[in-house]
């Protein structure tokens, strides 16, 4: 499978629009973007193509990435900058099959593929699959999974793509705790993309501070949403993953740190 980062940041994108701040300002300078988040993944043997997540940077991203558009999505959760970018699928796409969670959610009282197919009742190219959790099912050739993590207080879901022995797992936006049974479905992959909004050392002056410190005291969790860099990296140790790439990457990094390795940008490339 072709893995293409389409998008790398979190809701504001780096640069961030009229922002002169050093990361932003390096940025620019370098030629390089993180718009919202999206992920291209193309099966090779069928000359499929699978979008996880839908970026509303959509229409920029296929523009700016030389792949296909997509023959179908997964929607992890029903936040703008991960959904919205789905009312391209208007004049663009013939057909598209979305893919997302039959599971209820307690704070919107419908499941994400509920909320796609009320939200988007007027695109006719879309079709709406649910499918529970943990349940693995197929599309564009792959074998698909959606494994609940923690974004509260809403329903969010990590993705596992796999073919042929090799493996693709993406945590979703997440704080670091995941439950034991994504943690077991999310391993041993051969590409891991990990949230990681901010450095840990950010995490002090957030309103509502860090949480899931390690040991030493470090944070894993940035507020209650989403990881640090450094609780991305330990998940990802936890995991075994033999590749990992830190993504929904904020322009809150300092931009001595904003670029170094392993934090992505859009159009990374990998052959899984």
């Amino acid at each position: 499978m072709q893995v293409t980062l389409l998008g790398t940041g979190d809701t504001t994108g780096t640069p961030t629009p009229r922002c002169d701040c050093e990361t932003c300002t390096a940025a620019r300078e370098r030629g390089v973007e993180r718009t919202r988040f999206s992920v291209h993944v193309r099966n090779e043997a069928t000359g499929e193509s699978l979008l996880v997540d839908l970026s509303p940077d959509l229409r920029h991203q296929f523009l700016e990435q030389d792949v296909p558009l997509p023959d179908a999505a997964v929607a992890t959760h029903v936040h703008f900058d991960h959904l919205h970018g789905l009312g391209n699928a208007h004049r663009l796409l013939d057909s598209l099959a979305v893919h997302a969670a039959n599971e209820v959610d307690p704070v919107t009282g419908e499941s994400v593929a509920d909320s796609v197919r009320d939200q988007y009742d007027y695109l006719r190219p879309l079709t709406v699959h649910g499918h529970a959790p943990y349940e693995t099912f197929s599309t564009c050739g792959f074998d698909v999974t959606l494994v609940p993590v923690e974004h509260p207080p809403m329903l969010c879901y990590g993705v596992v793509v796999e073919r042929d022995g090799t493996k693709l797992a993406l945590t979703g936006d997440t704080n670091y705790d995941i439950p034991e049974a994504s943690r077991a479905a999310l391993a041993d992959a051969d590409l891991l993309l990990a949230d990681a909004i901010v450095p840990a050392s950010l995490a002090d002056p957030h309103p509502v501070g860090g949480d899931h410190h390690d040991d030493e005291g470090v944070p894993r969790t940035f507020g209650t949403k989403h990881m640090t860099r450094e609780g991305a990296l330990a998940l990802a140790d936890e995991l075994d993953a033999r590749e990992v790439r830190l993504v929904h990457v904020s322009h809150f990094y300092p931009a001595d740190e904003a670029f170094e390795e392993p934090l992505a940008v859009d159009g990374e490339q990998y052959q899984l």
